[in-house]
């Protein structure tokens, strides 16, 4: 036996409240997992989740500099800082740079410094990279994920990650950061 157009079209309200049950379940499953397992939602992050390093005290590092020389940890030496994960091979990467170099180049973050870590690739790529885009602050490579992975925990590239003078971890902003959001970030860390 066959359902007639009449007897789909009555179901059809039934259906839609179901999936939208279906949909306020889910969300609230995603979010009680997230608190679970430590993820934080804090308004002030457009209710994104903040990373379990806010907050915490974060191990100092040495790596090579991308163009020769090291690059050391800022607030081993007592300084703030913000730290630009990236990669050449990372398309967000690609578009993001160029920003951040700009913006550094007209608006002095000092006393906060600024620091790009070339996670896992090949020193040439990056060095190609930082090149064209006119980087002019510092730039650790990190070829093995010393840092990258094994300190900070990232899977992924880009990836920003705003540390006080004492090496506390402030913020940490997933994904390519918005100019806007790069200048609060040096500006809180300033006057902290």
């Amino acid at each position: 036996m066959s359902e007639t157009t009449d007897q789909k079209k009555r179901r059809s309200p039934k259906m839609m409240i179901s999936i939208g049950i279906g949909v306020v379940l889910a969300i609230a499953l995603i979010a009680a997992v997230s608190a679970l397992t430590g993820g934080k939602v804090t308004p002030g992050d457009g209710g994104l989740p903040t990373s379990k390093l806010v907050g915490q005290h974060v191990k100092a590092f040495t790596l090579d500099g991308l163009n020769g020389g090291v690059v050391k940890s800022p607030w081993s030496e007592g300084r703030a800082s913000v730290l630009v994960f990236f990669a050449s091979y990372c398309g967000p990467c690609q578009h993001e740079m160029p920003k951040i170099a700009k913006y550094i180049r007209s608006h002095s973050p000092s006393p906060v410094e600024v620091v790009a870590v070339d996670a896992i690739d090949k020193r040439s790529a990056a060095q190609a990279m930082i090149k064209r885009d006119d980087v002019t602050f510092p730039v650790a490579f990190d070829p093995n994920g010393a840092v990258t992975t094994n300190i900070f925990g990232f899977q992924a590239v880009p990836e920003s990650v705003f540390v006080s003078a004492k090496g506390v971890v402030k913020r940490v902003y997933y994904g390519a950061v918005p100019k806007d959001t790069l200048a609060s970030g040096i500006k809180r860390l300033k006057s902290a």
